[in-house]
């Protein structure tokens, strides 16, 4: 059931985080998946949040990757950028069934660390440079800020340029 897999990728998280000592910050608010409407809940742009997405990327006929692309909350993710990172044929979103399994999250909830070794997370660059990272906690209701430096020490991702410009 995703909820218990939502509460469960939630203490996983709070575990790493206490067990590294690092600050954190957890935010309780109204339910609320949509990165705008969350970044309003809790009172700061949406640069400063992290937009989390499954990516499928198929590198060649036998090879699929999957991908998790951080970006800041008021960029896109530039599949261009991971179809050029990868060498690869073809890169499109994830079915909401596959990103829920690794991610161990549902849509709007999704973290920017991976639980599961099948999902390799990239992070852009403005993404682990920001003071404050925001985002939603594997649950609708809660929320986490943290540094982009912590958050980069903790989920060790590939750190390259793939947010294109925000969407119109």
């Amino acid at each position: 059931m995703p909820g218990d897999d939502a509460y469960d990728t939630y203490d996983r998280l709070i575990s790493l985080l206490d067990a590294s000592s690092v600050d954190y910050r957890l935010i309780d608010h109204a339910p609320e998946g949509t990165t705008d409407a969350v970044c309003a809940l809790r009172g700061h742009p949406a640069s400063e949040a992290a937009k989390c997405i499954v990516l499928r990327v198929k590198v060649d006929r036998r090879t699929t990757r999957n991908v998790l692309a951080v970006v800041p909350g008021d960029r896109r993710v530039d599949l261009d950028a991971i179809r050029a990172l990868y060498a690869a044929r073809y890169v499109g979103f994830s079915d909401a069934e596959t990103a829920e399994r690794l991610a161990r999250a549902i849509p709007g909830t999704v973290l920017p660390f991976s639980f599961d070794p099948a999902l390799e997370v990239v992070a852009d660059p403005d993404v682990v440079a920001r003071p404050r990272l925001y985002f939603n906690a594997a649950r609708l209701d809660r929320s986490l800020c943290l540094s982009g430096g912590d958050y980069e020490r903790l989920a060790k991702p590939r750190v390259e340029p793939i947010a294109g410009p925000a969407p119109e």
